[in-house]
């Protein structure tokens, strides 16, 4: 009722404004492409079913009245289509006076329709006539197009405008249409000792009682479907969030993971742990190639290198952690452990490092230098759960992160491309199921000592 109170507190065009703005909350792009599409959608199916309703009362004149004079309601009818035609152009989510104009004369041309006689007519009947045809009803025909097209508060204003030029044309020709005394004298004959019939009968009552009870009746119509509107209007904006959740997820989680997490009522930010594989890629000697060139360059290097990376993260069921600058952190098993998340990883990195070969074939045809990738795979537990109080980030925790990029450090004195733990080499091999794991390419080399481990390790290189 304070959206109500507002519009004759405020006028229509602020109260829409104040209670838009008090409604829709901060900005959010997924949400105003919603809008801006469910906006124009409505508009197209309002204006095809203003379209057919008019059509088909316009088929029906003939038959109620076929009279030559009915033409200028067909042409009335036109005026109505074309108004609906302009609103499908000129609408746009948000508040619009351009809208709300156009609706004003569609008000204002119905009220004309139905209050003032046809001047084409050949009868010379009391203005007050033209309230006993049901014209009245007509107006729902614009109340239900614009459940498809306005929002909530212009389906309000509607009713209220609608209420407010019935009631202000009815009261106009109540105290200034002249009274036909000869009609009014046959009416009260005919009707002698019938005070009240007598008065209703009369050609000259506007029935002022009956044109407030319709312009009552209206509003209460035009609210009840303002809250339905309402209603939806919420809904969309619940699944335009829902929208934008998915794609940010979809930043992070493979597509397969996303629609998983999307039926999940588990929320990620319960701390656990489990066993999972970490993957770093990091690019050598970034820092001296991005001196010797120029920084537009550099970063549509790093963009490109980073979709590589990205796609065959995801496309390996993988989930992409964090870019570390000239380098990411991907984990797979995470949100949830797979059957395969030792054997992905691995799949993962050889893919990188072909996706490189095949990226730096590209730069050598274009005159540019080659750029080398390393790699680092662990396998071991991690402690995973949200971290921070306002804005969050899903972490992963664990020392099994640590000798990943340990390992991917390790490269650079092995001339190898790829470092991979024997705990990660032992759990693909376990995942494949009796099945040789292939490991071509691979060399074993014991004790190896980790910077930041006290016991040597035993790791693999793929050169």
């Amino acid at each position: 009722m304070s959206s109500v109170a507002d519009y004759f507190k405020d006028g229509p065009l602020r109260a829409f404004a104040k209670s838009r703005e008090a409604d829709r909350g901060a900005p959010n792009p997924v949400a105003e492409a919603a809008l801006a599409r469910d906006k124009q959608e409505s508009l197209d199916l309002a204006v095809k079913a203003r379209w057919v309703a008019l059509a088909i009362i316009a088929a029906m004149i003939p038959f109620i009245n076929p009279r030559l004079e009915m033409l200028y309601y067909e042409a009335a009818l036109a005026g109505l289509a074309l108004i609906a035609w302009i609103q499908r152009k000129v609408g746009r989510t948000g508040l619009s006076q351009i809208e709300l104009i156009l609706m004003f004369c569609d008000l204002a041309l119905m009220t004309i329709i139905c209050v003032f006689p046809n001047p084409f007519g050949s009868e010379d009947w009391p203005l007050p006539m033209s309230f006993r045809f049901a014209g009245f009803m007509y107006f729902f025909i614009l109340l239900a197009g614009a459940t498809l097209a306005y929002s909530w508060r212009t389906m309000i204003a509607m009713g209220f405008w609608t209420a407010g030029l019935w009631l202000l044309s009815s009261g106009a020709v109540w105290m200034f249409a002249p009274i036909d005394q000869v009609l009014a004298a046959g009416a009260q004959t005919a009707f002698a000792g019938e005070g009240r019939m007598a008065d209703m009968l009369d050609p000259n009552n506007v029935q002022i009682d009956i044109r407030i009870q319709e312009a009552v009746v209206f509003v209460i119509v035009a609210l009840i479907l303002a809250l339905a509107a309402r209603r939806s209007y919420r809904l969309l904006i619940g699944q335009a969030e829902m929208q934008r959740e998915r794609a940010n997820l979809a930043r992070y989680f493979s597509p397969n993971v996303v629609e998983e997490l999307s039926h999940n009522d588990e929320p990620l930010k319960q701390v656990r742990s489990q066993d999972i594989a970490v993957l770093f890629v990091d690019i050598v000697g970034f820092t001296k190639y991005a001196a010797a060139t120029n920084p537009e360059q550099v970063i549509d290097t790093l963009r490109a290198f980073h979709a590589r990376m990205e796609k065959e993260v995801f496309r390996h069921h993988g989930t992409l952690d964090k870019y570390l600058g000239d380098g990411l952190m991907a984990t797979f098993g995470t949100p949830a452990i797979g059957e395969r998340d030792a054997l992905n990883a691995l799949d993962c990195a050889r893919a990188m490092v072909a996706s490189v070969d095949a990226w730096n074939a590209e730069r050598a045809a274009a005159g540019e230098p080659p750029i080398r990738a390393s790699f680092g795979l662990h396998y071991g537990p991690v402690v995973l759960g949200d971290i921070g109080e306002n804005r969050l980030e899903f972490a992963v925790i664990g020392n099994t992160v640590n000798i990943a990029s340990r390992l991917e450090a390790l490269t650079r004195e092995h001339d190898a491309v790829l470092v991979a733990s024997d705990a990660l080499i032992d759990r693909t091999r376990e995942e494949a199921n009796g099945e040789k794991a292939d490991l071509e390419k691979f060399s074993k080399r014991a004790d190896q000592p980790i910077r930041g481990i006290e016991e040597p390790m035993t790791v693999w290189t793929f050169a």
